[in-house]
């Protein structure tokens, strides 16, 4: 008889492929979804994470928020920064369309002052 870890008795039956049940669906390290079953009212096995309850405390909370933040542009904070720097980028570029209309209707700037750059 051969020792395994765990109850390996009928389980090629309990899960095969024609087990009406609820697969995990986590990819395993080969890349292919993983084939047991889910913890009862969860998405994942016990080894992806099923018996997890997750972050309790507010500073749980906080360090899984940051672990999860892929793209800081995203966040509120920035995004409002961003919108701010945008808007006063905006104003400054029509105060200087507005000069530069002022030097041309007042002569100080040739028409085509532009062309004469490139």
């Amino acid at each position: 008889m051969r020792f395994t870890k765990g109850n390996q008795i009928g389980a090629k039956t309990r899960f095969g492929p024609d087990w009406p049940g609820q697969r995990c669906g986590a990819k395993t390290r080969a890349g292919t979804p993983c084939k047991r079953a889910v913890v009862s009212g969860k998405a994942r096995c016990p080894l992806h994470g099923g018996r997890s309850t997750g972050p309790r405390t507010e500073a749980g909370r906080t360090k899984i928020a940051a672990l999860h933040t892929t793209h800081a542009r995203l966040l509120k904070g920035r995004r409002a920064e961003a919108k701010r720097r945008a808007a006063e980028g905006r104003r400054i570029r029509a105060e200087l369309r507005d000069l530069e209309a002022l030097a041309i209707s007042q002569g100080w700037l040739d028409q085509n002052w532009r062309d004469d750059w490139s």
